[in-house]
């Protein structure tokens, strides 16, 4: 029996029926999907063969499964387009899946695209669903002879050398997306000090960008630190450059981190900042809205005396008529605008409305 070791995302392994998760995610809004192509590419190297299977049938994988005694587990997995990021070993190959941001976002649900990665001393399996595109290019790459320094570099070594070249166009990809949030995070800024501009939404869909980031390149970091201990026996480079290859790829995914941290920090801030404003906004309507009803009080209280069936000073039962027919209107004018003159004064001397 191989010796084996597995390696399970957050490091809990959970028990549960197969397709529970994938099911549950499916049972939200229905995405809309565009169709992949199936490819399944033959790519000769020097010592080793690469197959890159695109969008493949299940028969497709048990066919190398048959080919490189693959566990038939591990082919479950790379079939499943939820499967957490894991990585398992075996006497001669290991297994791994890990998590990248997909070519472009589907409508739906927000979903990562899922690399699985079969590796031994002669081989090199790469199963995905074609939304993959640093990886995509690389396969161009080595199918026609346009860039031959590149297709030698990719080719010229062995598997585990161009699982590194692998992983580092991904990880350079990843970086280069978590540096495209840094310029919307900038265009952002100046639209929250923008009353003309929402942004509340803007924020919610950045935040959302930045935490789905965040949850590849986490385990991300922690699956390459593995894949750089097991694939030294897949390499004719020493160990030490090998390693010092795999701790650059950790060193950008720092960066991404970092990145996506500082991200996250500064998310916060303008949140924060819109939330202040708003309520800024909110409170001067409300303001000048209190300060109409308020001078429209003494208006209103008079006017509802003189409603009533009594005789007031001016009033329709009163026979005095000082200045003529219009004496009751003269008079409600007057006793309701003195006291919104002055109140209008008083709000205006405590700073309550500017000039």
């Amino acid at each position: 029996m191989n010796d084996r070791f597995k390696f399970v995302g957050s490091g809990l392994l959970f028990t549960m029926r197969r397709g529970f998760i994938t099911n549950r995610l499916r049972s939200g809004k229905k995405s809309l999907e565009v169709p992949v192509e199936k490819k399944i590419e033959n790519i000769q190297g020097n010592e080793f063969a690469w197959i890159d299977l695109q969008n493949p049938d299940r028969k497709d994988v048990e066919k190398l499964a048959a080919k490189y005694n693959f566990n038939e587990l591990n082919i479950e997995d790379c079939m499943t387009k939820f499967e957490l990021p894991k990585l398992d070993s075996y006497d001669d190959h290991f297994f791994v899946i890990l998590h990248f941001p997909p070519l472009a976002q589907k409508i739906g649900i927000s979903k990562n695209s899922q690399l699985s990665i079969f590796i031994g001393k002669d081989f090199l399996v790469t199963v995905h669903q074609g939304d993959l595109k640093p990886l995509v290019e690389l396969v161009d790459t080595c199918k026609s002879d346009l860039d031959q320094e590149m297709k030698s570099r990719l080719l010229g070594e062995s598997s585990g050398d161009l699982l590194h070249e692998i992983i580092d166009a991904l990880v350079d990809d990843l970086l280069h997306t978590s540096r495209k949030i840094i310029a919307n995070l900038d265009e952002m800024e100046d639209n929250v000090f923008d009353e003309a501009k929402p942004v509340a939404r803007s924020i919610a869909l950045l935040r959302r960008e930045i935490n789905r980031l965040r949850r590849i390149s986490v385990p991300l970091k922690k699956f390459v630190l593995e894949i750089a201990k097991n694939v030294k026996r897949f390499s004719d480079n020493s160990d030490d450059e090998l390693s010092l290859y795999f701790d650059d790829v950790i060193d950008h995914i720092d960066k991404v981190i970092e990145t996506l941290d500082e991200s996250r920090e500064t998310m916060e801030i303008y949140k924060d900042t819109d939330f202040v404003l708003s309520n800024e906004k909110t409170n001067k309507v409300l303001a000048v809205l209190t300060m109409i009803f308020t001078l429209a009080i003494p208006s209103t209280v008079i006017g509802t005396f003189y409603g009533m069936n009594v005789n007031l000073p001016g009033g329709i039962g009163d026979n005095v008529m000082i200045i003529g027919p219009f004496t009751t209107f003269i008079v409600i004018i007057l006793a309701s605008a003195i006291p919104a003159i002055i109140m209008f004064a008083y709000f205006k001397k405590l700073g309550w409305i500017n000039s």
